[in-house]
């Protein structure tokens, strides 16, 4: 899915389709990779580049792009790379830098998990707090730190568009029972943090959970069950797990 004739150039690519196909896992997985770009410089920058690297240079250069950088959601092996529990391991942010030497922006809080996870070193990681842009060309990306799924998990805002990760999906949000994870931190994310995002603008959310691979926000917020408590009580007895 592109950005069709602006200045941005945006897709959404899911692994196991778009690239890695045949790649079992992949196809299980369902991630989303997203590759975000300005037109004019020809400038991109990669999000959560997991499974298959070579593949996403690979479009790139096919649409006249060249990347500069890449940008982790979070620590999780399917967005980065790494063991995915001990059943399988997923190319990411390592392998990438083997072929592009290019800074990889994490949010502060998770550049210990990114490089225990991943093996790679800390000065190939660019540490961000909540707030900070990232450029790529004329292009403004919003970094917004969203603990919930993962200590640092963070959203992207660009041009419109949210890239959420694992924080927030069309239905439901990231799990908060996993190592790291803070339910309570999940709801302020979602509730807080994320309500500087306006209803016009659209969710990409970082895996196919559902039927369609986009909504605006004011069709998730409307929607989606984890907006529904209006306190955090009420969402802890719902949510929390």
């Amino acid at each position: 899915m592109s950005a069709g004739s602006s200045r941005l150039y945006f897709k959404q690519l899911l692994a196991g389709l778009d690239v890695a196909e045949g790649d079992r896992v992949a196809e299980q997985m369902v991630n989303f990779v997203y590759l975000v770009g300005d037109r004019e410089t020809g400038e991109a920058v990669a999000i959560d580049p997991a499974y298959d690297q070579q593949a996403l240079l690979d479009i790139l250069e096919a649409d006249g792009m060249r990347l500069t950088g890449a940008l982790a959601t979070h620590y999780h092996a399917d967005h980065v790379g790494g063991s995915l529990g001990g059943m399988a391991q997923i190319t990411g942010i390592a392998e990438l830098l083997a072929l592009a030497d290019v800074p990889i922006h994490v949010q502060e809080a998770e550049a210990e998990w990114v490089a225990r996870g991943t093996g790679v070193t800390a000065d190939h990681l660019a540490t961000h707090t909540s707030g900070d842009t990232v450029m790529v060309g004329e292009i403004p990306i919003t970094l917004i730190h969203t603990p919930g799924h993962t200590p640092g998990s963070q959203c992207f805002l660009v041009d419109g568009r949210l890239v959420a990760g694992d924080t927030l999906f069309l239905d439901g949000c990231g799990r908060t029972d996993l190592p790291g994870s803070n339910p309570e931190d999940m709801y302020h994310s979602l509730t807080h943090q994320l309500a500087q995002v306006p209803d016009d603008a659209v969710l990409y959310p970082g895996h196919l959970y559902s039927e369609k691979p986009s909504a605006s926000m004011a069709e998730t917020r409307r929607r989606n069950v984890v907006f529904r408590p209006d306190s955090l009580e009420q969402w802890m007895m719902m949510f929390a797990r």
